[in-house]
């Protein structure tokens, strides 16, 4: 997947090279299927996350929606024109948008951003997905894979999903794409859970910093460390059941910051395998789950959070549990289930 993802980047640099449109940065593979602990043994979706940079001539400005809440607090990304008349900006085959007459720039150039995937001055998720799924049908028959895969296009209006089939080989891959905060590893994402959120907002995202902690713990964690394997075999076994994957990975990611990693040898399995179904009783009776990254103060330094991030109060996952006295005794008998 990782081999596929760089030579749609390449292939789509060679078409973008003269245009207007995102410049695209290496794909991050995220979730669980990189991250090693996929509850699926087959038919899993490899999600990559694909930076965007505003192209020249262009810039983007994070603009924060007031009536975003966290977690999935909502963000616009406001595209600007920039001059490029000075020198240094300037190159031989470029107008700047600000000072040349339309009339030439419709004439002698590309259009700007503005005009191609944008909403009233904001870059819109909806147009930029369709532009994607133009990008893949158009370089796929260029890529060595095609010689040996089948592509099959998936719907989505916020990402670009695929089926790759090779006899009885199949894989998914799901490419969303995001603009980063600052030089964090935090970024504004095209996906959501909500499927009314609105074409031009583009909801916080930590998939990129959750990847790297499980990185950062595969480094320092002793060999034979079995936090993957509690992971993966509660999520398997919640698949049928109403809690989200999520919920259990941001458990087990707690349980990572505050047991020392010498207690997650082979030999602790079971121990800390209760351990993590404990805290989910404790969490459910207190109808409490903070939020792994945001308000983190143990977070690892080689993983950068945008300052607000690292300073605000972590949001409660289990928030809706309070409000409704029925989910919470649904997911406590969920529990007893479990």
């Amino acid at each position: 997947t990782t081999d596929l993802m760089d030579n749609f980047i390449i292939y789509f640099g060679h078409i973008l090279s003269d245009s207007f449109y995102p410049v695209l940065q290496r794909a991050i593979g995220v979730g669980s299927a990189f991250e090693g602990w996929s509850p699926r043994e087959s038919d899993v979706e490899y999600q990559v996350l694909v930076p965007l940079n505003a192209p020249r001539g262009h810039s983007f400005h994070l603009e924060l929606d007031s009536a975003g809440q966290r977690p999935g607090r909502n963000v616009r990304v406001r595209v600007e024109l920039e001059c490029t008349c000075t020198r240094e900006q300037q190159r031989e085959d470029m107008l700047c948008f600000l000072h040349h007459p339309e009339e030439e720039l419709r004439r002698n150039q590309q259009p700007s951003l503005l005009h191609t995937l944008c909403r009233d001055s904001y870059l819109d998720v909806k147009k930029t997905a369709r532009w994607f799924y133009q990008l893949v049908r158009a370089t796929w028959p260029a890529l060595p894979q095609s010689h040996n895969w089948h592509l099959v296009l998936l719907p989505s209006t916020r990402s670009c999903k695929f089926k790759l089939t090779k006899g009885k080989e199949s894989l998914r891959v799901e490419m969303f794409f995001g603009v980063r905060q600052g030089d964090s590893d935090v970024f504004v994402s095209s996906r959501t859970a909500d499927a009314v959120t609105q074409s031009t907002v583009w909801p916080e995202n930590y998939a990129v910093a959750e990847m790297k902690f499980f990185r950062h713990i595969a480094v320092h964690a002793p060999h034979g460390s079995v936090h993957l394997k509690c992971l993966q075999l509660l999520t398997r076994i919640l698949l049928g059941m109403g809690f989200y994957t999520y919920i259990m990975k941001t458990i087990v990611m707690h349980q990572l910051n505050t047991v020392p990693l010498s207690r997650w040898r082979r030999r602790y399995f079971l121990r800390r395998l209760g351990d993590i179904i404990e805290y989910l009783r404790c969490c459910l009776q207190e109808k409490c789950l903070n939020h792994f990254v945001i308000g983190n103060k143990r977070f690892p330094q080689e993983i950068t959070l945008p300052v607000d991030i690292e300073s605000a109060e972590p949001p409660n996952l289990f928030h809706h549990l309070v409000q409704n006295p029925s989910a919470h005794s649904q997911a406590m008998s969920q529990y007893q289930d479990l």
